[in-house]
């Protein structure tokens, strides 16, 4: 597999930061960003299938509401006192 450099600006402070911590847990700086990385991709393939499940979901329940598969919150209200006595 070919490595790319990938190059940043980022305030002194937070590179000075960043260094120490890497070195004070024995592992070097580019380990740690490509773990970020990796992290970060992670999130947000996670976000966007979660997105992508609600959208699903309301579709389902505005096509049911549009079918006419839905219930009033008396009859919900009725159901369950029903079955709940």
């Amino acid at each position: 597999m070919k490595e790319a450099v990938f190059t940043m600006k980022l305030e002194p402070e937070l590179r000075n930061a960043f260094m120490a911590a890497a070195e004070s847990a024995h592992r070097p700086a580019s380990q740690v960003m490509r773990e970020l990385m990796r992290e970060y991709v992670q999130r947000q393939q996670a976000a966007q299938e979660y997105q992508t499940f609600l959208e699903k979901k309301v579709a389902i329940a505005r096509q049911q509401v549009a079918d006419g598969l839905v219930f009033s919150d008396e009859e919900v209200e009725k159901e369950f006192a029903k079955n709940h006595e």
